[in-house]
């Protein structure tokens, strides 16, 4: 059985309401926001769990699809995986309006032409093509320099902040290596260093992109063997956990982004060569903005959001440069 929770069933919430001060003070969290949380969180599994049975039993049908903006819940569908080991999902990574519409122009352009071929999406970077805009940037402030994968991993492993901005923005809210901010993933407080510089709440975790051949070594995928759009809150193993302890959750997860050499080769060589440095093939990923704005879309948004920031590097692998903040201070 479900009940709405209101005001007037638990007068409780409304000691709570607009009060958002543990934002920025952990100590300031009760017992009731946790357990309300996590009440929430799991009923809302349970329910889609039921409903997934209910369908399967109509059905006889072992594929699901889903849709919809629960879907971007990472939790629950890793939780649907271990319920129906035998089932294959696919969990639409575009789960907003703008899904609805590239749906509907699957379903006009295969009403209209017939067309019955399977194709499986096997790329997020569908945004605008903005690298004409490369030549006419303005990139007063900074010190360019030709660079390497290599370089940049070497930033990374040294422990500073790079960001990376490169070809086609991503469809969907996941940072996919396109449009990303990356930090290395075996700092012990790296998740406070990264969310204070984009000012975001203490209690955010972050993603970690994994070469795809590696990434079975170091977490449990269930029934998948990818996780290429970052639809899965997956555990970490639990040897490997103390690893990279920025990027694992205090539940013993992480959302996790498999990468391979043809999906983003830049991105993957950057990988690849952080893993020579440190033997972890994992980089600490989560979206290039700050809090309150928008993913960046233009090279020109790109710069300005180095200029509004406390980040140093801006990687452009399109055309082989280094960005380097002149004006750069440590905080």
């Amino acid at each position: 059985m479900y009940y709405n929770t209101t005001n007037e069933r638990n007068p409780e919430l409304k000691e709570h309401e607009g009060d958002v001060a543990w934002h920025t003070d952990p100590d300031l969290i009760d017992d009731f926001r946790k357990d309300l949380a996590y009440a929430v969180q799991k009923s809302a599994e349970e329910r889609v769990i039921a409903l997934i049975r209910k369908t399967i039993e109509l059905t006889g049908k072992k594929k699901i699809v889903m849709a919809g903006g629960f879907v971007l819940n990472c939790v629950a569908n890793y939780e649907f995986l271990k319920e129906f080991p035998d089932v294959e999902f696919y969990h639409e990574p575009v789960s907003h309006d703008g899904g609805n519409v590239m749906g509907v122009c699957q379903y006009v352009y295969r009403s209209i032409t017939k067309d019955v071929v399977k194709t499986p999406l096997t790329s997020l970077y569908l945004g605008f093509d903005h690298s004409a805009e490369y030549a006419t940037a303005d990139f007063t402030g900074f010190t360019v320099t030709d660079t390497t994968a290599a370089d940049v991993a070497k930033l990374i492993a040294e422990q500073e902040i790079v960001c990376l901005y490169q070809g086609r923005s991503e469809a969907g809210p996941r940072a996919l290596g396109n449009r990303s901010i990356l930090f290395d993933p075996t700092v012990v407080n790296g998740k406070d260093i990264v969310n204070e510089i984009k000012h975001r709440e203490w209690f955010r975790p972050f993603a970690g992109s994994v070469m795809a051949e590696h990434a079975a070594e170091w977490f449990d995928f269930r029934s998948r063997t990818d996780s290429p759009f970052m639809m899965y809150a997956v555990n970490v193993l639990a040897d490997k956990q103390a690893l990279i302890p920025a990027i694992t959750h205090v539940d013993g997860t992480c959302r996790i982004q498999t990468v391979t050499s043809e999906q983003n080769p830049h991105y993957y060589e950057l990988i690849s060569e952080f893993n020579k440095l440190k033997g972890v093939p994992i980089l600490f990923n989560t979206s290039f903005n700050l809090a309150g704005d928008p993913l960046v879309e233009t090279v020109k948004e790109a710069l300005t959001t180095m200029e509004r920031s406390e980040m140093k590097y801006l990687w452009l692998p399109d055309i082989g440069k280094l960005l380097t903040k002149n004006n750069f201070k440590e905080v």
